[in-house]
């Protein structure tokens, strides 16, 4: 570097690092200035080192002025095109890492401040970036690229600067549809031919394949996600929604979820909902009958995303451009939802649900595109409950408390009819317990639709096990936390091959036993089932962020066996009693053996026994 000595002892003449430690701030700040205004036209060795301390203090205080004020976004956009251009500079000591360094220093110092954007802009960073961000490199600039152009396009202000590229949508599109694959076949696939810095910049140094592999999963989610906040910026724009919402990427979106490894990003869902949120959205997503299947799924899920998913179906049943193509579908899965009163920000999310579904029924009631019998019906029950509600608080207790123990007596013959294999039956019964149930026993009620649920199950009717399962959860206290339900909902995710909706259920059933006070979890070495274990590694292989690249290069088989989870296992998971909920019990105590077998006063019953259907094998403790 060709910057005057500073410090006589120095070794390298110009080092930034001395600049950093000059003691006068007018001397330290014009240093600065020199050294970003020369860098870029030098071609010294060694000059990664000062880029990487340079990112590495952009890491670490985003939001500090010095550099900006300097002149760090001209210094970056330089670099990054006189790697694009001289590829002999390029190839030479380790300058093929400046280029992803110099876009992730300018991502980093405009993800927060607004007028730091304006300079960045100015200083002419947006066409490298999206040189970049075409694969004029390799992904892992692609990456840093579009993280950057994100942060620029999420202000108003430098918004216009961004949209004014016009292929830069175009790009983010191919990009989100395309990234796992590419960075599958580009890295993953192939342990032998992996670039080097690409691997010392997953790892940093510190590992080998195997670490490398799931920082590359990590990185392509990324890539996904970060190319959908960017396209998410323009669905803001009504002008852009027709270059979105075409046909071949609306179905894709829902399935763009992150992954396990970057849950906190809404992608393909977030997205979603912004262009719902307009009009000229909502005809092109109701038109996909796909995705509005995938909604339902997503909204009846413990996805942490839910809501956004209900948003969507909500301001899709309320267009009367849209409700036509969307009831039928929609209508049962907000209905399931109706019990909630709370989740997250939505207040009175119920009975804004309600609300909508009325408002339909009145608009809609008659005509071509009128609401079927079915839907009305469906309302028209869950309003009667709620009037019930409201009478019973005007009812006597001893009336109310009459109403539950009928309750109980008709639950304990669905446990009989259950016990003796009559799965109809019981079910039936359970029905009928749910209608004498007094509407303010939440807890009763959320075992009886936990018990019908798993009837469900049985009779392989997976679609009422998920609705069963979805309103025992929504009535539960906390939200999404009973911990049967999520398990019977896990299966029958799993019989409908639903890989993703299942792992989440299966993942937050382990998470509640493992913090379960239950007597009978606690005796155990490991809370955790061995069933959901095997469900949760079963889901995992399904829901892969990279399984369908891999089938598509040969990874692996198409239709690879992920084994069968329930055959060689029991499920443990306890029927809940009267005793468990608020409607009192029948007096009798439960108590185990040390053989494992559940006791009470009728007798014994063995805690492993199965019913089998159609060769899936469930175990079924049953209730007493």
């Amino acid at each position: 570097m060709s910057m005057d000595k500073l410090i006589p002892d120095c070794p390298y003449p110009g080092c930034f690092f001395c600049v950093m430690k000059e003691g006068n701030p007018n001397k330290r700040r014009a240093s600065i200035m020199k050294f970003f205004r020369e860098l870029p036209s030098q071609d010294d060795d060694g000059q990664v080192l000062p880029i990487s301390g340079l990112w590495n203090t952009a890491m670490a205080h985003p939001n500090d002025p010095e550099f900006i004020e300097l002149g760090i976004f001209e210094c970056m956009a330089a670099l990054i095109w006189k790697g694009l251009k001289n590829r002999r500079w390029l190839s030479h000591d380790q300058n093929i890492y400046i280029p992803y360094y110099a876009a992730h220093i300018i991502g980093s110092y405009t993800m927060n401040m607004e007028d730091f954007a304006e300079t960045a802009v100015n200083a002419g960073v947006i066409p490298p970036l999206v040189e970049l961000l075409r694969g004029r490199l390799t992904w892992v600039e692609q990456r840093v690229a579009v993280r950057a152009l994100g942060h620029l396009a999420t202000y108003a202000s430098t918004f216009p600067a961004v949209a004014s590229h016009g292929e830069i949508l175009e790009l983010c599109i191919q990009l989100a549809m395309s990234s796992l694959e590419i960075v599958y076949s580009h890295f993953y696939q192939n342990t032998d031919r992996r670039l080097s810095y690409h691997c010392d910049l997953l790892t940093r140094g510190m590992g080998g394949v195997e670490m490398e592999s799931r920082k590359a999963e990590e990185w392509a989610s990324q890539l996904q996600c970060w190319s959908l906040q960017l396209i998410n910026c323009f669905a803001f724009k009504p002008e852009f929604l027709s270059t979105i919402c075409k046909p071949e990427f609306l179905v894709k979106l829902p399935g763009m979820w992150g992954g396990l490894v970057n849950e906190n990003s809404p992608a393909g869902i977030g997205l979603l909902r912004t262009i719902c949120h307009h009009k000229f959205g909502r005809g092109p997503v109701s038109s996909c009958p796909g995705v509005i299947e995938a909604l339902c799924n997503i909204a009846r899920s413990s996805d942490d995303w839910q809501y956004m998913a209900i948003d969507c179906l909500l301001w899709l049943l309320q267009d009367p451009n849209t409700f036509h193509k969307v009831i039928e579908k929609a209508a049962p899965a907000v209905l399931d939802l109706a019990e909630i009163s709370t989740l997250g920000d939505h207040k009175k999310l119920g009975d804004s649900i309600l609300n909508v579904l009325q408002e339909c029924i009145q608009s809609h009631g008659t005509g071509r595109n009128s609401v079927s019998n079915r839907t009305k019906e469906d309302v028209e029950e869950i309003l009667h409950s709620r009037e019930r509600f409201k009478w019973e608080k005007s009812m006597p207790k001893e009336d109310l408390h009459i109403k539950q123990a009928a309750a109980l007596v008709v639950k304990l013959e669905g446990n009989s009819l259950f016990s003796s294999g009559n799965i109809s039956g019981a079910a039936s019964k359970y029905s009928e317990a749910l209608a004498l149930c007094p509407v303010r026993s939440k807890k009763e009620r959320v075992v009886l639709y936990s018990n019908r649920a798993q009837c469900y199950l049985l009779l392989q009717q997976p679609l009422g096990a998920i609705s069963d399962a979805t309103r025992a959860l929504c009535l539960h206290n906390p939200v999404n936390r009973h911990a049967k339900s999520l398990w019977r909902r896990a299966q029958a995710y799993d019989m409908l091959g639903l890989a993703k909706e299942s792992l989440l259920d299966a993942i937050l059933f382990i998470n509640e036993c493992s913090q379960s006070t239950d007597p009978d979890l606690s005796s155990r070495q490991n809370k955790v089932p061995d069933y959901a274990e095997r469900l949760v590694k079963k889901q995992m292989r399904a829901a892969w962020l990279f399984r369908e690249a891999a089938i598509k290069h040969g990874g692996i088989d198409c239709e690879a066996d992920v084994g069968d989870v329930y055959g060689q296992g029991s499920d443990d998971s306890e029927w809940e009693t009267a005793s468990e909920s608020d409607a009192g019990h029948d007096g009798r105590k439960e108590m185990s053996n040390n053989d494992g077998e559940w006791i009470n006063d009728e007798g014994i019953m063995d805690k492993n026994e199965k019913h089998s259907t159609r060769g899936t094998a469930f175990t079924i403790s049953y209730p007493y």
